[in-house]
């Protein structure tokens, strides 16, 4: 059995004893057999304690989770072990008690808050709802404890936007709303399944830093969910490691983080992307001819006073062989800057050549002799979202030939043979053609959109936050892989991310951008190493770091920012 119990003579808020969870097979399954998420595991979590579930996708971490609250109940999985949550069986327990627990004893904060805030209602409506469903208050009352936790959360000028509706909030905040939600009946135990992972740096560091205060001085205990091991460092006492459904190694973060005891862990460690870490490319700006320029490019949304500014006079160039990084917060018009270089969206003004052609508004860029085909200066983008960007009901051999149909190809003897080299390219196994994008991982459907980009030979590759959404072994083959190729096909790559440690690692320079400027741009040694900018410094202080002492320091030095 793979028991990792905290030897503690205190009370617990989660006792876990030879827990799994088995869903429903596929057509893939063994007759009778189904997918085993979570095996035997063991672990207990004491009052107001701090515990992280630390692995890979698909090493159990949500299912687990998921256990404690009891919502696997209806969904047809098997879930056999004992399980208890602030003193309630969840298997034992009747659905009046298990509503009574969500909620009231344990709240859960997932990754997406938009999936979890109702469009249609105001967010502080929503609070009170929750606090009206486990209490009996008024509507008064519940209201204002609404106003309460949104302030206690750190939402400026609660009364007032306790009224707005969720997409009036930015990504920060609707997470924030949505633990103020979890708050509203003084839970026992919080549970935060990813709840950082879509945020930039700055917004991750202010909600780590409120998990951390809440838990203080609320005195409720903390299972966090994430595969991003520096995400622990900066918020837990312990860390659990989990592989395949198994605990495979526990103990104090600074002590499983300082001296890992198992082959995994160390893997997963060796696999974060760090600010201190070894630079691979040499620190040397690129010559020659660029493959692609940017002069003055300005982007506005909307019209007369309403009017925002998303990209404001940004100006840059990349290089054959090279990698620009592109960094800054959400908002600062990282994304809109790179839809406009693959010419999704227009520039509002400016310039922009490719290969020392200019292209004028409306035509692609690989199009500059008016073929309509893209050819070798062609630009091709990778997104964040492989599942938003392929068509769930098409194969994706189909989806990775349609960049070669829009360019005339129309022999499918020559597409096929087209795609397979290219899944073999990207690492996947050419017979998939006809499989479709469910059946793919996170990181194949990644490389499935890497192999779409590739297969008009451009030039010049966008990658649009293309690892934020994956675990961390994952990322790092991706990012290999980006390499590989830039090297073996002469790319030039710029990567747009909010993950500074991540960009530091593929880039040769690097462009800071905040509210549409690029406030500082020069190699990595230069940016990292010297930053000029109080911004860039500012970005470079909210970095996780794998040192939970450190994390400590910076996480009061914020602290006093704040205060003053």
């Amino acid at each position: 059995m793979s028991s990792f119990v905290v030897e503690d003579t205190s009370s617990f808020v989660v006792e876990v004893e030879g827990l799994s969870v088995t869903f429903p097979g596929n057509g893939d399954s063994p007759v009778g057999e189904g997918v085993a998420a979570v095996r035997d595991l063991s672990f207990t979590l004491p009052e107001g304690g701090a515990l992280a579930l630390v692995g890979e996708s698909g090493s159990g971490k949500s299912a687990t989770a998921s256990a404690l609250l009891g919502l696997h109940r209806g969904t047809g999985a098997r879930v056999e072990g004992t399980v208890k949550v602030a003193g309630v069986d969840v298997a034992a327990a009747s659905e009046a008690e298990l509503r009574s627990l969500r909620g009231a004893k344990a709240a859960m904060v997932f990754q997406d808050p938009l999936s979890s805030l109702d469009p249609y209602y105001a967010v502080g409506d929503q609070i009170a709802e929750v606090l009206r469903v486990h209490r009996k208050v008024s509507r008064r009352d519940a209201r204002a404890r609404a106003v309460d936790v949104l302030d206690r959360v750190g939402i400026p000028d609660a009364a007032r936007r306790s009224r707005s509706r969720p997409h009036e909030f930015s990504g920060g905040m609707r997470q924030r709303a949505l633990i103020a939600m979890a708050l509203a009946c003084e839970p026992r135990l919080l549970i935060a399944d990813e709840p950082t992972t879509a945020l930039d740096v700055t917004v991750q560091a202010q909600i780590l830093d409120l998990l951390h205060t809440l838990r203080r001085e609320e005195g409720m205990g903390l299972l966090l969910v994430t595969h991003d091991v520096g995400v622990a460092a900066e918020s837990v006492d312990d860390v659990l490691v989990m592989r395949d459904g198994r605990a495979v190694e526990r103990g104090p973060v600074a002590d499983v983080l300082a001296a890992p005891r198992q082959p995994y862990t160390r893997t997963l460690l060796e696999a974060v992307p760090r600010l201190d870490g070894p630079l691979d490319r040499p620190d040397v700006l690129f010559e020659g001819e660029p493959v692609l320029e940017a002069v003055a490019l300005r982007r506005e949304f909307g019209r007369g006073r309403r009017a925002v500014t998303a990209v404001d006079d940004v100006s840059l160039t990349v290089h054959r062989g090279e990698t620009l990084g592109i960094v800054g917060e959400s908002g600062s018009g990282k994304t809109t800057l790179g839809r406009m270089l693959v010419r999704l969206l227009e520039p509002t003004s400016g310039r922009l050549r490719y290969g020392g052609r200019e292209i004028g508004q409306g035509r692609a860029p690989g199009a500059a002799d008016g073929s309509g085909r893209l050819g070798t200066q062609g630009v091709q983008m990778v997104f964040q979202d492989p599942v938003a960007s392929l068509n769930p009901r098409r194969s994706i051999g189909e989806s990775i030939a349609d960049p070669l149909r829009a360019a005339g190809e129309r022999d499918e003897t020559v597409l096929r043979a087209r795609v397979q080299e290219l899944l073999e390219l990207v690492g996947l196994d050419p017979d998939r053609y006809d499989r479709y994008p469910h059946e793919f991982s996170g990181g194949q459907r990644q490389r499935v959109g890497i192999a779409r980009a590739l297969a008009p030979s451009p030039r010049l590759v966008v990658c649009d936050e293309p690892v934020s959404a994956l675990d961390v072994t994952t990322q790092a083959q991706v990012i290999d892989l980006l390499g590989r190729l830039q090297r073996d096909l002469g790319l030039a790559l710029v990567f747009v991310a909010h993950d500074l440690a991540v960009v530091r690692q593929v880039s040769d320079r690097i462009a800071v951008m905040r509210q549409g400027r690029i406030v500082e741009q020069g190699t990595v040694a230069e940016v990292y190493g010297a930053p000029t900018e109080a911004y860039t410094k500012e970005l470079l202080a909210a970095v996780p770091t794998l040192d939970p002492v450190l994390a400590a320091v910076r996480r009061a030095a914020r602290k006093e920012l704040v205060a003053a």
